[in-house]
């Protein structure tokens, strides 16, 4: 078979079975550099594998979630957690008819721009670099796909393509967004595809469910402390029946599995319910259709009020329960220090930066070079740094 028609029939099924509102990679914007079209892969399958094989992907293994990396084996980390994401994001692009490679794709390149040590990492970048137009973790993406990826001869960056990195374009009128060039790079008049919004409902759904999860594993809350939230009481009703049914032992692992499983499936058949009725409710029959959608009355893409009052509870407990938990803050806050120390040093002593950064400083200026450097290690690799910095004595 002729290898050129692999793409075309893929694209043809596109046309035929997606939505009529869906993004289809024939009509793809297109990239920053030109590119011939893949004999095999669509737009969006190309995007998606490039990402897969970026170093800022791989390095989410050893980035935070909530626990530090080398507190257990079976804690989520930045990598598990984006993974878990693209899961849901697949599912729920599926069932409405969305285009699943495009909504995977801006998943997985979610969080490639989150520093280390979580979102306290983030807000220490965002506190050294208050006087430079400021860090977040969505421009950083872009800034990473865009520009600090280097695997391609012609051009720096991925190359991805403009739909995709919409995907990630969240914060829109930030300051840092348009210190970095991206105040404008994108139609701010237009709403966001579908696609997008499912990938950002996938996020949210995610890391409400895991964290719960890797809070009862750690011991930071107890399935009794859960018995005063509304959404847990459901849970554990439908838990108590599966139990009934099967005749096997309450464990208390396979309850917090079950009763984790039970609420996020409940989240997920929602958001599919309410964003089908919304769209049918706002007449959406086209791209066109959802890019002028007047977001004032709503998104397109949501949970119904119910659901989103217990995802509001479910989150003000996390808040209150694990987030703010002196364990999880402790290490947390040793991470800003080592963030805090590494910047001040490497501002002042730019030479002592790797190669590739060093050269990257004369081009972007010493704060935001040494920031890109910063915000692209590891959880294992930032304090290795601190210790050769100003350890008296490395370690032989």
């Amino acid at each position: 078979m002729d290898g050129v028609l692999g793409r075309d029939r893929q694209e043809a099924r596109e046309a035929e079975g997606l939505a009529p509102y869906a993004a289809r990679s024939a009509d793809s914007a297109g990239r920053v550099h030109a590119e011939p079209a893949d004999r095999e892969r669509t737009a969006f399958q190309i995007d998606r594998e490039r990402i897969g094989r970026s170093r800022a992907f791989r390095r989410l293994q050893y980035k935070t979630q909530v626990f530090v990396n080398h507190e257990g084996d079976y804690y989520r980390t930045r990598l598990t957690h984006t993974l878990e994401a693209a899961q849901i994001a697949r599912t729920v692009a599926r069932a409405l008819g969305l285009n699943e490679d495009l909504t995977e794709a801006v998943t997985l390149a979610h969080d490639v721009g989150h520093p280390p040590f979580g979102h306290a990492g983030e807000r220490a970048l965002r506190a050294l670099m208050a006087d430079h137009h400021g860090f977040e973790h969505n421009a950083q993406a872009l800034r990473i796909v865009d520009l600090l990826e280097r695997r391609y001869a012609a051009f720096r960056g991925l190359n991805l393509t403009r739909e995709v990195r919409e995907g990630l374009w969240k914060r829109r009128d930030s300051e840092t967004a348009r210190a970095l060039g991206y105040g404008e790079a994108f139609d701010a008049g237009r709403g966001p595809l579908l696609e997008h919004q499912v990938s950002d409902w996938a996020d949210g759904i995610a890391y409400d469910h895991h964290d719960l999860d890797d809070a009862l594993k750690a011991g930071l809350v107890t399935l009794g402390d859960l018995a005063a939230l509304p959404p847990w009481e459901e849970a554990e009703a439908f838990v108590a029946e599966q139990f009934a049914r099967a005749g096997a032992d309450r464990a208390d692992r396979v309850r917090r599995q079950e009763g984790i499983r039970f609420l996020m499936r409940g989240q997920i058949e929602d958001l599919v319910a309410t964003t089908r009725a919304r769209l049918a409710e706002a007449r959406v029959r086209s791209v066109a259709d959802v890019r002028a959608h007047d977001h004032a009355a709503g998104p397109l893409v949501s949970l119904s009020a119910a659901a989103l009052d217990r995802k509001a509870q479910l989150q003000a407990f996390l808040e209150e329960r694990v987030y703010r938990n002196a364990r999880v803050e402790r290490q947390v806050e040793k991470g800003k220090r080592v963030l805090a120390a590494l910047f001040e040093e490497f501002v002042a002593r730019p030479h002592l930066l790797p190669d590739e950064y060093r050269e990257w400083v004369d081009r972007a200026g010493v704060h935001r070079g040494v920031c890109d450097y910063l915000a692209g290690m590891t959880d294992r690799y930032a304090p290795r740094e601190h210790q050769k910095l100003f350890a008296l004595f490395e370690p032989m």
